[in-house]
């Protein structure tokens, strides 16, 4: 327990707020025998595809197209990994994914999410990088490029001239990807092994790699370096601050069980800056009344086409054919509901490992899902607190309202890449980071309903944590309530009485992450965002297009492409390829 004596180690159990919720969804429809379509989760991928994505954008976009679809979760509130819950009562927690910037922009249009009730805080400033040894100094960065060079400059005058180059640089990459984030990658196995049809198909999927080659022209070398390389190299060729250098390179390893040292992490920085929200490229946010609220919007579009959303019903396997195609889902209480297609916003290892019998699947299909990586440095903790952190580097005003920096990723054991890599070594050698990386927002700095007045609520996004100790030791509550005592005193360190301000904490470990959310060894992405597991390749090779190897079963979550984040674009991109083949069927 920390100090001030007044701290929960577990989460309560659901609020009314979420009672609420689960009685909405599930007054949509009475569960009838046969559907078009079927998806396995509500997580906005799922969603989505309804319409046509994570609250099932699929669900979305199906039902938008006319396709009679159904949405099983097996939780009792939609979402996913974006809900919004009462864990502590009167703090309501975007309890996992916290922010928005991912999703597509054809989501917030095709789906009239406005319309649906979504509303968004945008950031600005977005990012406080406070500095423990230099007590005062921080690094503050914002939408103001001639504030941020003056930030900058405080540590290198060189790094403050290159910025913007490397802003406009990063801008430049991200409009290349951004043709392939709305697409199925190419069909592979449809060159090898498919009929003419889909061969011609395939070849359209061609269309965003020229599109894409054609906006980068000359500075293809570069892109594929920031792909390949550790983002310290590519970082080391603009900047010379570590301040600097390592508050960008949060965004390179967030998520991920890499360091910046590692190959390829340059490739998880571009991922998240592809973004942007109100028209602004590279914005981040908070939603109104937490990510909850953005599952809520899509959900409700979706039954607004007449999509069926079914809360705390199980799917416990996919019904197979005896022609080997796929052809319904049976629920956990044996009831069968039969579909022409099945869609599963699970993760790849639980839809073809768990809900499929492994009889159907190819040998070779079955390993590489097995060995797929999902390794995740993740620890999610969510506090309430009675007032607002007070940072030796930028103190409080004296009402205590929430100045500029208590919008932005607050980022903390963060000024050196060096930390960084410490913080992963430990991880890597079965140990929680003894200074772990930490990535601090108070949402209800501009969303004050999130919590009583006065009072506020941290999101604390810390790294790195194993899965397992070692030894084989298991997170149990000494080991839990050990580590965020340590996040806890890393906290107060820069903003001295923290640890008093606490009124509860919810640890959530990588186990806690998988058993709720169903994140695959705690990953938020399902699997690794690493270059082996990308595009032709995810979630294996040859099958990338959403299709499986059992006929009529898609994939459409976050393992499929173009990956994780709140982005819905698998759902939408699954939700397209199967409408074609329902065309065609």
């Amino acid at each position: 327990m920390a100090a001030s004596g007044r701290v929960l180690g577990r989460a309560m159990s659901a609020s009314p707020c979420s009672a609420w919720r689960q009685a909405r969804w599930t007054a949509q429809g009475r569960l009838k025998p046969e559907y078009d379509a079927v998806v396995i989760g509500a997580g906005h991928n799922g969603l989505v595809a309804d319409e046509g994505g994570p609250v099932s954008p699929q669900a979305a976009y199906l039902q938008r197209l006319g396709v009679n679809t159904a949405v099983f979760e097996r939780r009792h509130v939609i979402g996913g990994a974006a809900v919004t819950e009462e864990i502590i009562p009167g703090f309501k927690f975007s309890r996992a994914s916290y922010l928005l910037s991912l999703l597509r922009p054809q989501i917030y249009t095709d789906l009239e999410l406005k319309k649906h009730g979504l509303r968004v805080h945008l950031r600005n400033p977005y990012s406080f990088t406070p500095m423990l040894k230099e007590g005062t100094k921080s690094l503050l960065l914002g939408m103001d490029m001639a504030e941020n060079q003056k930030q900058i400059a405080q540590f290198s005058q060189k790094d403050a001239q290159a910025f913007p180059k490397y802003e406009a640089f990063m801008n430049s990459l991200a409009l290349a990807a951004e043709p392939l984030l709305d697409a199925a990658p190419v069909d592979t196995e449809a060159f090898w092994q498919g009929s003419l049809l889909r061969r011609l198909r395939s070849l359209s999927a061609l269309m965003p790699l020229l599109r894409a080659g054609r906006i980068l022209g000359a500075r293809l070398p570069q892109y594929y370096q920031v792909l390949t390389a550790p983002i310290t190299k590519v970082l080391d060729q603009w900047f010379e601050s570590e301040p600097l250098k390592a508050t960008l390179a949060t965004d390179a390893v967030i998520g991920a069980m890499t360091s910046p040292h590692t190959p390829g992490s340059g490739y998880v920085l571009l991922h998240h800056v592809m973004g942007g929200l109100e028209g602004t490229r590279g914005a981040w946010g908070y939603v109104q009344g937490g990510m909850g609220a953005l599952s809520d919007a899509i959900a409700s579009s979706a039954t607004a086409h007449g999509a069926s959303i079914f809360t705390e019903k199980t799917v416990a396997k996919v019904q197979v054919s005896r022609g080997g195609r796929a052809q319904g889902v049976v629920l956990q209480d044996g009831s069968e509901v039969r579909s022409k297609v099945v869609l599963s916003n699970a993760s790849p290892q639980v839809t073809f490992l768990q809900l499929l019998p492994q009889e159907r699947l190819p040998e070779e299909f079955v390993e590489r899902i097995s060995r797929l990586d999902c390794r995740s440095p993740v620890t999610k903790i969510n506090v309430a607190v009675d007032r607002l952190p007070d940072f030796s580097a930028a103190p409080n005003a004296p009402g205590g309202q929430p100045l500029p920096h208590h919008q932005c990723s607050i980022h903390l054991n963060c000024e050196d890449t060096h930390l960084l890599q410490q913080a992963f070594e430990d991880a890597m050698d079965g140990r929680p980071s003894h200074k772990p990386m930490i990535e601090l927002c108070i949402p209800s700095s501009l969303d004050p309903s999130l919590a009583p007045p006065g009072c506020h609520v941290v999101s604390l996004f810390t790294q790195y944590t194993p899965y397992t100790l070692a030894g084989g030791r298991v997170w149990d509550e000494q080991e839990r309530n050990a580590y965020a005592d340590q996040v806890f005193a890393c906290i107060e360190a820069y903003a001295p009485g923290f640890q008093a301000s606490v009124l509860g904490r919810d640890i959530l470990m990588p186990p806690d992450l998988e058993r709720i959310f169903g994140l695959p060894g705690g990953n938020i992405f399902h699997c690794a965002m690493t270059l082996d597991q990308l595009y032709f390749a995810r979630p294996v090779p040859l099958h990338s297009s959403y299709r499986c190897p059992v006929p009529g079963l898609y994939l459409c979550g976050s393992g499929a492409h173009p990956g994780g984040g709140v982005m819905g674009a698998a759902g939408r991109n699954a939700a397209r390829v199967v409408f074609g083949d329902l065309k065609s069927m």
